[in-house]
């Protein structure tokens, strides 16, 4: 999960400062990614 919230941030910032025009989407991306991050890592492992 951590790995593919570098990648997202990494793209974030490539979007940002190269790909203007398509950084409002990968910017709702990384805002996404770290909503589920924190969902699961508030709600943990559940048992199977």
């Amino acid at each position: 999960m951590l790995w593919l919230a570098l990648i997202l941030f990494i793209a974030w910032i490539l979007g940002w400062g190269v790909f203007h025009v398509a950084g409002a989407l990968i910017h709702l991306l990384l805002v996404i990614a770290i909503v589920v991050f924190l969902i699961n890592f508030i709600s943990g492992r559940r048992a199977v």
